[in-house]
């Protein structure tokens, strides 16, 4: 009865979340629904205030300032001009004859930099439309090129990156945000080519049978005023990215390595310095490219209270989205079903853990139509054992970083993802109309990376 209830309550959560009600309401009532149903009634008010709330509380704690601190740097490249000007030199150097390229580019230079992919996709569309309108190329296609660039191996695959998805398994398993690089890179530019092969082949395909742009009334939902955007140097505008991950590989590579940092665990019962430092190194990274960008545009704000207090309620809805997500997987793995769900999960490859990490990550990213809600509830419920499991095969826990922060990236962009009915309103454009285009890029070519990191790492180990 408890593995039927549990089912009961995922599919309602995708299929209500897929009408557009939030999981800040699902997560809580399916969760209940799901201990009701299980035959735990008289438990329900503890599970849902020590258990849902607990669990809530403890990601909310450990990844706000990540969250914070991404959404305020997001914010201020986007009312800078920088994030303006990083495109507009993207689209000058490589022109308007390759606009999927050029979009793809943009996009990536701006998340890899840590910033938001939603402030990345507002930003390029208004560029992305004029330019496929001018290269009559149609407009459905620009989501994919959107998304190939924001979702995909900029958020999940590339050494370094500061997105959650990089940051949520640190602490689990002892690592940093540069796991794996050399996989990560292979892993990156797998999804990268193939993605522009794929989209270049739509744009041929389209272009043979005549189909240009298209005919839209053009009420997409826009943040762009109707005032011309701020604009700043190109080299000026780069800065604060590479600062981002420089920052971040100087404090993780050098600076905190360098330190006697047992003071710390010393101090503080439930703090291992070392499982945290990687997660220490990008928020000191996102806080002083803010800072740099705040200080030498001191006099260009048009309103810097304006955008200061936009960034930082633009982080409110991510982060109690997802941690309510993380506190709705903590109740259902405290049913007795679950634990047949677990055993299944970890037998699937008992040889090689790193299947069965993939198959549990791409199962709850997909279930939550979330990346970093299912990357978040699989390690709070099997991360121990995974961990537990590749000392015991001999693979090293960046490897395992790597495939999950993957594997989490593959499966989230399902018809009910956020993230993708976000983008689609942003375009004006419906999942019939670009919907395939999307998951071709966002789920078939990640998990073909996937498959290419986990055979590579079986055979080769971590590099």
């Amino acid at each position: 009865m408890s593995m039927l209830a549990i089912l009961i309550s995922l599919v309602l959560l995708m299929f209500l979340a897929y009408r557009g009600i939030s999981v800040l309401l699902l997560a809580p009532l399916m969760a209940s629904l799901a201990v009701l149903l299980s035959g735990d009634a008289a438990l329900l008010l503890p599970v849902y205030t020590d258990t849902f709330m607990g669990a809530l509380g403890g990601y909310v704690t450990q990844f706000f300032p990540l969250f914070i601190l991404g959404a305020l740097f997001g914010q201020l490249m986007a009312d800078s001009g920088a994030a303006h000007s990083i495109s507009r030199g993207i689209v000058k150097r490589l022109g308007t004859q390759n606009v999927v390229l050029t979009v793809v580019m943009a996009c990536a230079v701006l998340t890899y930099g840590g910033v938001s992919l939603f402030v990345v996709a507002f930003a390029i569309y208004p560029i992305s439309r004029e330019l496929f309108r001018e290269a009559n190329v149609p407009k459905r296609l620009i989501p994919a090129s959107i998304a190939l660039g924001s979702f995909t191996f900029t958020m999940t695959a590339l050494p370094g990156t500061p997105a959650i998805q990089n940051a949520i398994p640190i602490p689990h398993f002892g690592t940093n945000s540069f796991a794996a690089p050399g996989l990560g890179v292979i892993a990156g530019l797998i999804m990268l080519g193939l993605g522009i092969v794929y989209l270049q082949s739509r744009v041929r395909k389209a272009a043979t049978s005549g189909e240009g742009y298209g005919t839209h009334t053009e009420k997409e939902r826009d943040d762009q005023s109707e005032d011309e955007p701020a604009t700043m140097a190109l080299g000026l505008a780069l800065i604060p990215l590479v600062m981002v991950i420089g920052l971040n590989a100087l404090f993780t590579y050098g600076v905190f390595p360098a330190m006697d940092l047992s003071y710390i665990d010393a101090a503080f019962d439930n703090v291992s310095a070392e499982n945290q430092a990687g997660l220490w190194a990008i928020l000191i990274a996102l806080l002083a490219a803010a800072a740099w960008l705040t200080i030498t545009r001191w006099r260009h704000w048009a309103d810097l209270k304006a955008t200061v207090n936009k960034g930082v309620f633009g982080s409110l809805l991510p982060i109690f989205n997802t941690a309510s997500e993380v506190g709705y997987g903590a109740v259902i793995a405290s049913l007795a079903g679950f634990a047949i769900i677990r055993d299944a999960v970890l037998n699937v490859s008992p040889g090689n853990p790193l299947i069965s990490e993939a198959l549990a990550m791409s199962v709850l990213a997909g279930i939550t139509g979330s990346s970093s809600g299912g990357l978040s509830i699989a390690l709070q419920t099997l991360g121990d054992e995974y961990l537990a499991m590749a000392q015991q095969a001999g693979i090293d826990p960046e490897l395992m970083h790597r495939v999950a922060t993957l594997a989490a990236g593959g499966m989230d962009t399902l018809p009910h993802s956020g993230a993708v009915i976000t983008l689609l309103a942003i375009c004006g454009l419906t999942h019939r109309q670009s919907y395939a285009n999307v998951a071709m890029v966002t789920i078939a070519l990640p998990l073909a990376a996937l498959a290419s990191v986990i055979t590579l790492g079986t055979l080769f180990g971590n590099f």
